[in-house]
């Protein structure tokens, strides 16, 4: 399916093939009027929820598209779930954590204003962050047509870290780590990736972060720009949970 467009507020999970699904709004118009999506195309529809409808679409207007439904796909959500806690950075190198994260599968998202970023999210920009990495996300998803539509968390504090993650097993980047990600063995809990700054974490956060219970593991002999480490790391979860 080469188009997945979303809208989280149509209930897709009541789908059966041969029903209709009326797409509609910012959405609808994208298709209509950028994409230039035509009756007797194909594109599948989801509600960012785990479902996936696909079909024919049988009518178009300026807001608004008609689906025949010929197939519905109903996807669980990954358990163990994993985490990007991605530290804010300069230029679009955060962006571009999110973006490639998200196309790997993760499957929330935590902005870290971390002692080092450069960026800051003040006031009002905060939120105005958030939005932006969420907007990311859904075309993400959108681009790698995926079942679920990862959430996008606050902006966090170190302090306010280790509550945010409560009960996730908490994997530290960190290149000075004894110990390598691809030693480690998956068990039951849900995993939170921390990804620091371009400067590195400091001393007083990683000591503040692991006495918290996180666990500094590394991914080898190179030092990753913050834009490729947890993708990188994502990937390498991704073959030890057996997803791939």
């Amino acid at each position: 399916m080469s188009h997945l467009y979303l809208d989280e507020s149509l209930d897709l999970a009541a789908s059966e093939p041969g029903g209709s699904v009326v797409l509609s709004g910012d959405e609808a118009r994208h298709a209509v009027t950028v994409s230039r999506v035509r009756a007797g195309e194909r594109i599948a529809i989801g509600d960012g929820r785990g479902t996936l409808v696909s079909g024919e679409v049988v009518s178009t207007g300026a807001r608004e598209l008609e689906l025949i439904v010929d197939e519905v796909v109903s996807v669980e959500a990954s358990s163990p779930r994993i985490t990007l806690v991605q530290a804010l950075a300069k230029g679009d190198r955060d962006e571009l954590a999110v973006q490639a994260a998200t196309e790997l599968g993760v499957d929330a998202i935590v902005p870290w204003a971390a002692a080092r970023s450069v960026s800051r999210w003040d006031g009002a920009k905060a939120e105005k962050g958030r939005l932006r990495w969420a907007s990311i996300v859904r075309e993400a998803v959108k681009q790698s047509i995926r079942a679920w539509l990862p959430a996008v968390a606050p902006l966090t504090t170190t302090a306010e870290l280790p509550g945010r993650l409560d009960g996730q097993r908490v994997l530290l980047l960190e290149p000075t780590a004894s110990t390598r990600l691809t030693d480690l063995r998956p068990d039951e809990r849900d995993i939170a990736l921390v990804v620091g700054p371009e400067g590195g974490i400091t001393p007083a956060e990683l000591g503040r972060l692991t006495e918290a219970g996180a666990e500094p593991v590394r991914l080898g002999a190179s030092v990753l720009r913050t834009s490729t480490a947890g993708p990188a790391a994502i990937a390498v979860l991704n073959a030890a949970l057996g997803r791939w």
